[in-house]
């Protein structure tokens, strides 16, 4: 008997499911062809007359230069406006008469290609003159370049492709069009090669010569849709801290920052000189430069110089690092600066308090979330991968949306993953993929359940509901799939587990039971604000037997799980497995588990984020931040204690002895306790959804002796600030318009407010002081 048939027990109700998968699965076709064909219809008013442009000559077959396309034309009478729609297949760069158009990089950014592709549009009005010269170069990226673990090349396609019209608007109400078509030419410029992974090859001396024809590509406009996410920018800018000789005789700059960017140079030379930099992000225990985490990556940036004064900086890559080896030229604090890139993404969350070690803390977490969040969440910025695990992104997403608005970028993302879900539900592991369908990473438990986790946590941050609308037939194909490959009312899928998990390992199987529980309690959620009646009582019957099912295999008499590890615990209790009466039991045994190891954390990316929360909500406070102060390994404070000024892959990635594991050390996932920073320690937490309603609980203790938090709601400024003196604490709140809030004030009972600036006293209880 399948699983469906056990949990809901009659014919009658397996048919139910079939028929509302099957009407699912049309709906989402529907909306399918309706967006489609509207976007197609938006795409053909834009580009209705440009053709898609590739060059008429063979390319280099080792290492490909970034093609350079360009057109000449007259502006004709007196303008009014005029503006440039652009898209490329690989990264384009646009200059007309020598000015870059635009300050965004990688630009039209990384989408599912085979689906979405986008453009963008400019202003081009004040660069214009009577006779003009638009250059586009067009570089490899993520479409045709060197990516993907084994930097295979041609990921998305093989050609590259440019795709432009400009709109001329006269004074005189007529307009006039040019085109990207056959009157175009190209050729091959000075930058001879640009990837990802392995840098850029800037040769100043390479003139743009040969200029030949174009042929005209037959690749599909119908793909195409408006730019629709906060581009990448150029945003901090670093001089050097130090430049050392290492005992190597190496020339290596310190940026004291580690970050996702490039270097921008102000040197002078001679002809033919060649410039080098090497990327990494430490120094080994000798002091040596090290990149031994790279993998395959070359992370490599060259430049020969023209002889002349120039300022030289990539266009097509980025690297992750803190150090780069110089060679070529003497490095000065004047002539080097590292330029951090990242999307452009409103802050919205500050976090101070009394300790400087968690402040470091919570900077390095600031600092993961910016190297990673470039065009899509990845996992890290420096070495040969770089892609969108939705693992890393679902336990992030919280803390994301408290440090930057994330609406529009993970919503976005979220339409790519479901342009890449399977036709049986099922989801790679990275959005956008770039490999092939492979049945053995598609379906993973913690990974796959970004699709229902995800979409509720930018619904309950930002409260609009066109999310949830968006991605609720993705959701319900998700929990399908589930439920296809379950038996006997358990999933056990196989997958990552509690990746890096320095304890003992968790039962895969628990974990999925676990993650299959919380997407149906997600999407029971979702049902019930979308208003989605006839799915209610579906998905309660399902919950109620995954959870059956979980105490049935995975509890023991004794009310101890199965899997004895803080994990399972933290799991099973923050994601409601347990029936009440094993609750206390649970949380015990969780106690305990903290106790014999030291009072340190045993968990990895699933078990983590909800480890203080879990410990918070059972009235244990004071052990969450027992762990949170730790300092040695396995700890969030003993990276920063080992000079980290970003979050660690692994808990022990330099062990004590400073021997360096190559792993990734700009790496968000164990960032994830920056919401229970905002939440517990500061105490914000949203209410409802959107944050119209707020409470304001902070728990006081740590040894902290003030903390303070800020958020930028839809509807205006959060604040809550605590300051402890004596046996009292003084607590500051501010509330925004249109808000209203529950205040707990320690030592006395909670306060109903509106909008305005409020000032309490409280008294501390034995354990707060």
């Amino acid at each position: 008997m399948n699983w469906m048939a056990c949990s809901i027990g009659s014919k009658r109700k397996i048919k139910r499911i079939s028929n509302t998968v099957r009407n699912c699965v049309k709906y989402l076709v529907l909306v399918i062809l309706l967006c489609g064909s509207s976007l197609a219809f938006a795409q053909r008013q834009v580009f209705a007359r440009a053709r898609w442009i590739s060059p008429a000559f063979a390319e280099d077959s080792l290492h490909r230069p970034c093609l350079v396309f360009k057109k000449g034309f007259s502006a004709g009478k007196k303008l009014k406006n005029a503006t440039l729609a652009i898209t490329a297949l690989g990264l384009y760069e646009a200059r007309l008469n020598g000015h870059r158009i635009g300050d965004a990089y990688f630009t039209p950014g990384w989408t599912s290609y085979a689906t979405r592709l986008q453009y963008q549009q400019y202003d081009i009005t004040k660069l214009l003159t009577a006779d003009n010269m638009l250059k586009v170069t067009v570089g490899e990226g993520w479409y045709r370049g060197k990516f993907r673990g084994a930097k295979e090349r041609d990921n998305y396609g093989s050609a590259a492709g440019l795709l432009a019209v400009i709109r001329l608007l006269y004074r005189d109400g007529s307009v006039a069009y040019i085109n990207t078509d056959h009157s175009w030419i190209c050729t091959t410029g000075p930058i001879r090669y640009s990837e990802f992974y392995d840098g850029e090859l800037f040769d100043s001396n390479v003139k743009m010569q040969k200029w030949r024809a174009v042929k005209i590509s037959d690749h599909t406009k119908n793909i195409l849709v408006p730019s629709e996410a906060p581009p990448v920018k150029q945003h901090e800018r670093f001089k050097p801290v130090r430049i050392i000789e290492t005992p190597k005789g190496e020339q290596v700059v310190d940026f004291g920052q580690n970050m996702a960017g490039w270097v921008r140079l102000i040197i002078s030379g001679r002809k033919g000189d060649t410039v080098r930099l090497a990327h990494g992000e430490l120094l080994d225990k000798a002091g040596n430069f090290y990149n031994g985490n790279l993998r395959t990556a070359k992370a490599v940036d060259i430049y020969v110089l023209n002889g002349k004064p120039q300022v030289l900086e990539p266009h097509f890559t980025y690297h992750g690092f803190r150090y780069v080896k110089v060679t070529g030229f003497k490095a000065t604090k004047n002539n080097c600066t590292a330029v951090a890139l990242y999307s452009n993404l409103k802050p919205t969350g500050t976090f101070e308090c009394s300790d400087p070690l968690i402040n470091r803390l919570q900077k390095n977490i600031e600092w993961s979330l910016k190297s990673n969040f470039l065009e899509v969440p990845t996992d890290c910025p420096q070495r040969s991968e770089r892609l969108g695990w939705t693992g890393d992104a679902q336990v992030f997403a919280a803390t994301a949306s408290f440090l930057m608005d994330t609406q529009t970028f993970y919503t976005r993302w979220l339409k790519d993953l479901a342009a890449e879900q399977s036709v049986d539900g099922s989801l790679p592991k990275q959005i956008p993929s770039v490999y092939p369908y492979q049945t053995n990473t598609y379906g993973i438990a913690g990974w796959g359940d970004a699709a229902t986790i995800v979409p509720w946590t930018v619904y309950r941050c930002y409260g609009n509901t066109s999310i949830l609308r968006q991605q609720y037939a993705s959701m319900k194909s998700w929990l399908h799939y589930i439920g296809t490959k379950s038996k006997d009312g358990l999933w056990t899928e196989g997958g990552y587990g509690d990746w890096y998990a320095p304890g003992a390992n968790t039962d895969i199987g628990l974990i999925d039971q676990c993650y299959w529980a919380n997407s149906t309690q997600l999407l029971l959620n979702t049902a019930s604000v979308l208003r989605q009646e006839a799915d209610l009582e579906i998905f309660k019957n399902q919950l109620a037997a995954i959870k059956q099912a979980f105490v049935k295999t995975y509890v023991r008499p004794d009310g101890h799980l199965t899997a004895d590890t803080q994990t399972a615990y933290v799991l099973a209790l923050q994601f409601d497995l347990l029936p009440d009466h094993l609750r206390a039991k649970a949380i015990a045994r969780l106690v305990e588990l903290i106790h014999e190891n030291n009072d340190h954390l045993a968990t990895g990316f699933l078990g983590t984020p909800y480890l203080l929360p879990v410990l918070s909500r059972f009235g244990y406070s004071a052990l969450a931040y027992t762990l949170l102060n730790q300092q040695t390994c396995p700890s969030w404070l003993y990276p920063v204690k080992m000079g980290a000024t970003t979050i660690w892959e692994r808990w022990d990635a330099i062990r004590p002895d400073s021997t360096i594991q190559e792993v990734s050390f700009n790496h968000y996932s164990y960032g994830a306790v920056g919401q229970w920073l905002y939440e517990n320690v500061a105490g914000i937490k949203a209410g409802s959804p959107g944050y119209r309603t707020v409470i304001i609980k902070p728990e006081i203790g740590g040894g902290l002796t003030w903390a303070k938090a800020s958020y930028q709601s839809r509807y205006g400024l959060i604040r809550s600030a605590w300051q402890v003196e004596g046996g009292h604490v003084i607590m500051q709140v501010s509330l925004p318009k249109h808000t209203t809030a529950v205040v707990y004030v320690p030592g006395k009972a909670p306060v109903k407010l509106k909008s305005g600036n409020y000032e309490f006293h409280g008294i501390l209880n034995r354990l707060q002081k």
